[in-house]
Parts: C-alpha cells; structure tokens; sequence
C-alpha cells in the first residue's frame, strides 16, 4: 500500500512535469520515496588506531598560528631570566593587544598562545598567587586578560603557556611547589574563557634565585610536577584544549627549535617511554611507527634568533622566503607551524617582523591558491564501492574519500587533465578521523606518452594529515600518485596540483 502511494504521488507530479527542470531530478525524487534505490551499503574501513579525537583533528586544522614570548625578559635582554629581576622593570609604553592579533590575522595565524609564565617566575596577569607578578609592575593592566580579549575580537583561537619550572620560588624542588603549580594552572585555565592550547615544555631544572637562595636544583621531571594531574585538571576545565608537551597528551614537540619535522612523520608515539623532557628527541621528529598514542608534531620556531625581543636581532628577522620553506617543512610534512613573534619594550609585533610575516602568508596563499586537479577526470586502481569513489580524493573536501578494499593495501590513483599543464606542487592528504596509514608512496607525470618518475629533494615515505611536495616545474597531462605499502585499506582524502 505505501509503495502504491509513491506511485501516485510521482504520478500527480507527472502530469505536471514542467515543474521539474531536469530529469535528474525527477529521479532524485523517485529516489527519495524509495521507488527505487540507488544506495551504496559498503561499510567504511574500519579504523587503524591509534587515531585521533575530534578535537585533534580540528587541531590539525589550524595549520599556523602564534607564540608571543613576552616579560621580564623582554626589558632586561635575556632568554631566560634567573628569578629575580624586579617586576618594576616590566614597562611597557604601547602595549596594544589589538595589535599583536590584527597582525597575526594578516599573518594567517589561526590562534595564539602567550608565555603567562616563563621559567623566571613572573605572571603577566594578577594572580593572587604570588606577588612576583604584573600588580607589581610598572604597567597597569592583564596582559594575558588583554590578549584574550583582542581575541575574541579579531576571531583568533587563545592558549597559554605556563612554565613548570620557576626560578623564582624558594620552594621549587618541593611539594608545597607542585601545589602551587597545580593553583596556577586552575587559576589560568578558569579566567579567560575557551583555550584550544596549554603548553608544558620540557626545561625543568637547574640554577635559580629560588628566594635568595642562589643554587641549582634538580628535580625527577618525570614525576615530580605530577602532569597527569594536570592533564586531568585540563580535560575538566578546558575539555576541547589540547595539551602539548613531549609527550602530549594532545600534541608533541617536534624535536628541534628549527619549525622543521622529518620527511618521515608518524603521528604518534608510545605513550609509555615518553615524558616531558624525554632525551631521546630525534625520535620526536619522526614519531614512532608502532606508536600506541596519537601525538601529532607542533614545530616551533621564532621569527627571530631568540624567543624574547632584543634589539640587537632586529636586522636577524626571518625573511618571507624562508618563511615559506619553514611551512613546507611544517605543515607540508604532516605537522603544525608554531611562529614565535617577540613582542617589543613598546608592547608592540616589530614592523619588519609584521611585514615578512604578512608577505610570507601571501605568499603560501598565492603559490596554493589554483587547484589544478579540481575537476580532473581520475581513476582509480581499486575501488570499494560509490560511498568511497576515486573522484572523492579531487573535490576539494576534507571529509570525503577514495578507500579501498579491506586487503588492498597498495594502490594509484591517476589525474588526467583536459589539456597539459605546468605544476611545481602536489598535496595529499589521508583522512585522518580513521588512522594514518601510508607508509610509502611515489608520484609520476606522463611526458611525451610515457611516466616519468617526478624528481623530489626528500624521501616520500607519510602523508598524514598533509603531506606538500615541491619540485622543479613540469608540464604535463597526467599525474599518477602511487600508493606503495601502508598499514591498512588506503583511505585518501585529497590530491592537489598547483
């Protein structure tokens, strides 16, 4: 009876056809009311864990975004201060949060995190804590409240940085520490509405002032801050902040201060060996292959020789050129470009480093801005079925993708374009939600009717989130990717030529 409605309703629709301005749909109708079906039942591949949560793959996302290294250190030219420069030399004249966050928009950064406290000791907001704080500056304001008001404004993501070590406190080295440690991290993480990062870095230890003693002190800094306290205090507060450290739990530290991770990028690492301030750092750079933990790379790097400004590297700043090679080797090798902008006595992003930041995010905008596989015809040496179809992997959609069958863990897919063109890069993406899972590929361009193996500077081994190629220019008619070994059913998100 509910299939002869159907039929009555498309035929009262019949009679007057003209309303339908094309046959599709009027089968898109019949569709609909089940008359017939067209649907593709085949199961998505199951995932290949470790993968990661949803709040790791919107990280992944956000590509570039900010440090500001900002304090004491800033007035009295240090990296890092000893614990016991006196708050009043913190003087900035035109502090304008405002003006760090249009600069970093214009910068194509997606969110910022601030040094709230450096391994000095010092707070940049008014913390009831201790009075080794911005209340006893010469400034009259919260520069981290400031900050994470001009973000709201200007629609940039805020996090924050807080420095387990401080040189400052005589009780360093103690538990009443920890405690106090554990205060602040609540006291930051309740004041200033959403924080999307948290950043614990790995420097724990060593000569201080802590309270006029004037030593050094060492510390377990496996246990002795007790971090899964605080990444538990972070998931109760902060639920959708990633936490970055060497050992995550949302992020990892890349290994070096240089923003570059290895041609070889595994998203994760066995979360058991490693901790904040793990020694064994070359293997951050690539990650572990049989990690059991996703913990994708965050490359951080300044935009000048040191994190807190110094007038003596305002002629070091980094160019636009190298800028740009930076992100290839960031977030062109399946990582996340974390740019360091030294704020100025005057409170203000320098000119130059505004300018090159600027002209180097134009720069990535217009190199990546022409799709050329858009619309290409593609075809695929496996299929699974019309959920997962080949030209899934070229219409320009993250959360669509080319699979193939369960056993099938090799793979090409071939883009043919309507006439040759003349391409200098290449863009892949895997679909991340259900694991990373090539572990080797290659690329091919037909030349005068035959495949010629593209020239690459680097070793093609992961995709992961993104992988971005570069190489010297070559026109040509087709491209064929070649997906050589992986850890499970290939699941390819995007292919993209510029």
């Amino acid at each position: 009876m509910k299939r002869n409605n159907h039929i009555i309703f498309i035929y009262l629709h019949l009679v007057n056809l003209k309303k339908f301005k094309t046959m599709k749909k009027f089968l898109i109708l019949c569709a609909a009311v089940g008359l017939f079906s067209c649907a593709d039942n085949t199961p998505e591949p199951a995932p290949v864990y470790p993968i990661p949560a949803q709040k790791q793959v919107e990280w992944q996302k956000m590509e570039t975004y900010a440090f500001i290294h900002f304090g004491l250190n800033t007035f009295n030219d240090m990296e890092w201060g000893f614990g016991d420069t006196d708050p009043k030399t913190f003087n900035p004249t035109h502090l304008d949060a405002r003006q760090w966050a249009r600069t970093l928009v214009a910068a194509g950064m997606k969110g910022v995190i601030i040094t709230a406290k450096h391994h000095d000791g010092f707070c940049l907001w008014p913390t009831t804590l201790t009075d080794y704080n911005i209340t006893h500056s010469s400034y009259n304001g919260d520069v981290v409240g400031e900050l994470a008001s001009a973000c709201r404004e200007y629609g940039l993501k805020f996090g924050v940085y807080l420095s387990p070590w401080d040189r400052n406190r005589a009780d360093y080295g103690s538990a009443s520490y920890v405690e106090y440690y554990h205060a602040q991290l609540k006291d930051l993480l309740t004041r200033y509405g959403d924080i999307f990062e948290i950043w614990f870095d790995g420097a724990n230890g060593g000569d201080g002032y802590y309270g006029g003693a004037v030593e050094h002190r060492s510390i377990d800094r496996r246990n002795y801050y007790d971090f899964p306290r605080a990444w538990a205090t972070v998931e109760e507060l902060q639920p959708n902040a990633i936490c970055f450290s060497d050992a995550g739990p949302g992020c990892r530290w890349v290994g070096n201060e240089d923003g570059k991770a290895g041609t070889t990028n595994w998203s994760f690492l066995r979360a058991a060996e490693v901790y904040p301030g793990y020694p064994n750092i070359d293997e951050l750079n690539v990650g572990h292959p049989d990690g059991d933990a996703w913990l994708p790379a965050e490359c951080d790097v300044s935009i000048r020789p040191g994190w807190f400004y110094h007038e003596s590297e305002d002629d070091e700043v980094k160019t636009a050129d190298y800028l740009v090679d930076l992100y290839y080797q960031s977030v062109g090798r399946n990582g996340n470009l974390l740019l360091n902008f030294p704020v100025n006595k005057e409170g203000l992003i320098s000119k130059t480093d505004s300018i090159n930041a600027v002209t180097f995010h134009q720069r990535i905008m217009q190199e990546l801005s022409h799709n050329l596989l858009l619309g290409a015809k593609v075809e695929a040496s496996d299929k699974r079925g019309r959920r997962f179809a080949a030209t899934l992997a070229n219409d320009g959609d993250f959360d669509t993708y080319w699979a193939t069958p369960d056993d099938v863990i090799t793979g090409s897919l071939t883009f043919t374009f309507n006439q040759p063109q003349s391409v200098t890069r290449l863009l892949l993406q895997e679909y991340i939600p259900l694991g990373q899972r090539v572990k080797s590929f290659n690329v091919e361009y037909q030349h005068e009717g035959n495949w010629q193996s593209l020239t690459l500077d680097e070793e093609t081994t992961t995709i992961g989130y993104k992988r971005i190629l570069r190489f010297p220019e070559v026109t040509t008619s087709a491209i064929r990717v070649n997906f050589t070994d992986a850890r499970g059913p290939l699941c390819i998100s995007e292919v993209a030529a510029y």
